[in-house]
């Protein structure tokens, strides 16, 4: 995925949609149309970040956030594209368990779903020394900021996708 995520933010205004499970009636915004500066901006940091990055890794990060972050939304799009881009239906349902499951992905993979699990959970404890430590030890200082750069983003298009009420099958970039 390269210049897909754009859409992701832009917001469900249809009546009666579903987001964590709760039913909206009211009516929300379209993102991308009330704050087209923001959400240029975001897609352009989104752009920046994944520079130079494999795009399984891409993938496999933003599925991870997405789980933790419970935007099906999100999850639905990334799913959609890693299989797009060749990836296992065996990897992609591993992700959720990856610890009970490393021999599905290398270190650097284990590696960067640590450090998301850690930045995207931040709040219950911050990110543990020996997460950041191995994250530095499988990449390179330039490719570490863009692992957490991506992190960062798509803990952002979470939060917007979740708080406008996008609706997971609702791929507005095609």
């Amino acid at each position: 995925m390269t210049t897909n995520t754009s859409t992701t933010a832009t917001a469900n205004t249809t009546a009666h949609t579903q987001s964590a499970g709760h039913t909206h009636s009211v009516g929300r915004i379209d993102f991308a149309k009330a704050a087209p500066k923001v959400f240029r901006a975001l897609v352009g940091f989104d752009a920046a970040a994944r520079e130079g990055l494999d795009p399984a890794l891409v993938e496999l990060i933003q599925i991870r956030a997405s789980h933790l972050n419970h935007c099906a939304y999100c999850l639905h799009m990334h799913t959609n594209d890693a299989r797009k881009a060749g990836e296992s239906e065996d990897r992609l349902h591993m992700v959720a368990v990856w610890r009970e499951a490393q021999h599905f992905f290398s270190a650097r993979e284990r590696a960067a779903l640590a450090l998301t699990e850690a930045v995207t959970l931040i709040a219950d404890g911050g990110v543990p020394d020996d997460v950041y430590a191995e994250a530095a030890a499988q990449f390179d200082e330039q490719e570490l900021a863009h692992v957490l750069s991506l992190i960062l983003t798509i803990n952002t298009w979470n939060r917007v996708a979740l708080s406008t009420g996008k609706v997971a099958g609702t791929d507005e970039r095609r």
